[in-house]
């Protein structure tokens, strides 16, 4: 990673329920540690999750991961989308539809903030277990922006089903 300014850690969820997510998933871990800007520190383990909303589909397998970037919010989302892309993910119309992989930024450092591409933290992540679950397993004593420690919104989500499913083969 390049030292052209200060580097910030943010957390990556990932995730895909179409041919092998667990696959996916540990491509996409290989493709963000491989960019210049981007050193991947930890992962959780797998999770299951059966899917929320459009039901008639896969059970998704889920992560996170924390990175440390210089990359701004902005330019990293647009570097999540490009490995999406790469590795195959078309985006559908479909918000809770089935997908190869996504990666969606969760959190970076202790920025808030909203634009039209950019909400951070992630605005659904709270209502996600899918997201806390692996989240705490690798930053359990986390404060959010905001001040909100995530053991609480754990405590606090919803009673979502989610299966620890094994350990993802990935090292930095």
């Amino acid at each position: 990673m390049s030292a052209r300014s200060a580097s910030v850690q943010a957390w990556v969820g990932l995730g895909g329920n179409l041919n092998d997510p667990k696959s996916a998933i540990c491509s996409a871990l290989f493709c963000l540690n491989q960019e210049p800007d981007i050193d991947v520190e930890a992962v959780s383990s797998l999770y299951r999750t059966a899917p929320i909303g459009i039901t008639d589909q896969p059970d998704f397998l889920n992560a996170v991961a924390r990175i440390v970037t210089v990359l701004d919010p902005e330019t990293l989302l647009r570097t999540l989308l490009g490995i999406e892309s790469a590795l195959g993910r078309v985006r559908s119309e479909a918000q809770f539809g089935p997908r190869t992989i996504d990666l969606d930024l969760l959190l970076y450092g202790e920025v808030a903030m909203t634009t039209s591409s950019l909400t951070l933290p992630h605005p659904r992540m709270h209502l996600r277990r899918f997201v806390l679950e692996p989240l705490f397993e690798i930053e359990g004593d986390l404060t959010l922006p905001g001040g909100v420690q995530l053991a609480h919104l754990l405590e606090r989500s919803q009673c979502q089903e989610v299966m620890p499913e094994g350990v993802i083969e990935f090292s930095s």
